[in-house]
């Protein structure tokens, strides 16, 4: 799939996630198989781009995949503003966040809540890409609620201003995370415009990513959630569409192989004190359901020290690793 000037040999890519897709996260999906993945959203506004949290949301040159910094605004000349720091600080690709349900965030008339002025999306869209060289996408849902999808006239806004990429999570904004996505608007919408369209919403397996393809004629995968613990669901999604070849599922040892790599990058990234915190997260996906992972839990959410956290989770996968060959 082309996009602008890059080839993204592997359209399944890694939705940007606040709180989620840091650059530890995008690193580690990467090598499990995602082609592509999108930065957390960062805020517009100026007065927020060196400040702890957004200084990290911005384009790292150590990042090894194509760079994609989300923004999140609604002022068309703050937004072309920004659009051009994400440039000049190493961007290659910048999204644009009009898809976002959070409160917070549609209490600031931005994310989802831009599909209900379709005049002022036009604005914002216009000004980005006249602002910028690289390529500039864009992410959506279906629309602000189910009387008044309008992802197709998004959609056609976006191809006449230039946008080189459109994401459609199939839900409206109403109906958040809740219910099941629906890929009718986006075969919709794919039919209708000439640029890329990738499929969000729901996407957890090989076979649900083929049923979606095969419906939608989508030019790619976006996945979220089911990537949350689980980084090899790219893997199994790149080779159920043709795009890798066919994986194991990971056993006790490169589970545990893996939670040791993304520790280790998070620590490195945010350092021992901080990075033990905030790991907490990515390790309550990782442990989910496997034996006595809760009590583990409760012992690792007490202490902020990197070194007692590695050590303890190794503890417990040598645990499951011999109560699995004591089975076998």
């Amino acid at each position: 799939m082309k996009l602008g000037p890059y080839a993204v040999d592997v359209p399944v890519m890694l939705a940007p996630m606040a709180g989620m897709s840091d650059l530890p996260y995008r690193e580690i999906c990467r090598a499990h198989g995602a082609g592509y993945a999108v930065g957390e959203m960062t805020t517009c506004q100026p007065q927020f781009r060196t400040s702890r949290k957004s200084a990290t949301r911005w384009a790292c040159d150590a990042e090894l995949g194509l760079r994609v910094v989300q923004l999140l605004g609604a002022d068309p000349a703050m937004m072309a503003d920004a659009a051009r720091y994400a440039e000049d600080s190493g961007a290659q690709v910048v999204d644009i966040n009009m898809g976002c349900p959070a409160k917070k965030v549609l209490q600031t008339a931005c994310g989802s809540a831009l599909m209900k002025d379709e005049a002022l999306v036009a604005r914002i869209l216009e000004a980005v890409c006249a602002a910028v060289s690289v390529p500039v996408t864009l992410k959506i849902r279906t629309g602000w609620d189910r009387e008044h999808r309008n992802a197709l006239a998004i959609a056609g806004i976006a191809e006449q201003t230039g946008v080189a990429m459109l994401t459609i999570h199939g839900r409206t904004r109403e109906d958040g995370f809740r219910g099941e996505a629906e890929y009718e608007t986006i075969r919709t919408v794919k039919a209708a415009v000439s640029i890329p369209v990738i499929a969000n919403g729901d996407i957890d397996s090989g076979e649900k990513a083929r049923r979606v393809m095969a419906l939608t004629g989508a030019d790619g995968v976006m996945i979220g959630r089911a990537s949350y613990g689980n980084p090899w669901i790219f893997s199994e999604v790149g080779a159920a569409l043709g795009h890798l070849p066919e994986r194991k599922a990971p056993g006790l040892e490169e589970r545990h192989a893996v939670i040791c790599d993304h520790m280790r990058r998070h620590f490195d990234y945010y350092g021992g004190a901080r990075g033990a915190v905030t790991f907490r997260k990515h390790l309550s996906h990782y442990l989910k359901g496997l034996p006595g992972s809760e009590a583990l839990l409760g012992e690792l959410f007490a202490t902020s020290d990197a070194d007692v956290l590695g050590a303890a989770v190794s503890r417990y996968f040598e645990r499951l690793q011999d109560d699995e060959q004591g089975l076998g």
